[in-house]
């Protein structure tokens, strides 16, 4: 499951995005511990069973551990994987709809370039 590209979905995938783009900026490195779900919950507004669905499927895809009375922390080798993860997702479901669009206004590389600089 991806997170980056979260615009329209559930709050869940929303705080998963935030916890995904944390760890690949290295802000939770491998060993870190994570928030605890009422802590992210009451930092984002959420319900702690939204939090603890991000969180499981953060578990389910293999990029955290609970260690049980003690919290969730992340795995070595979680931002490699969730990097991997995320561009494979990019270049096969996102990259398609912005070349489609990106054609559709008649944008060529140079209005690009200009426009990013």
């Amino acid at each position: 499951m991806t997170a980056l590209n979260s615009e329209d979905s559930p709050v869940y995938i929303k705080l998963r995005a935030t916890i995904s783009a944390a760890i690949l900026r290295g802000e939770f490195r491998a060993g870190d511990q994570l928030p605890s779900v009422r802590a992210l919950a009451a930092e984002h507004g959420a319900n702690p069973l939204t939090v603890a669905k991000a969180y499981q499927s953060f578990q389910d895809d293999g990029y955290v551990e609970v260690r049980r009375g003690v919290g969730m922390f992340v795995l070595a080798g979680a931002a490699e994987k969730l990097r991997a993860a995320e561009r494979e997702h990019f270049i096969n479901t996102s990259w398609p709809r912005i070349a489609a669009h990106i054609d559709l206004l008649g944008l060529d590389v140079t209005d690009l370039l200009e426009a990013a600089s």
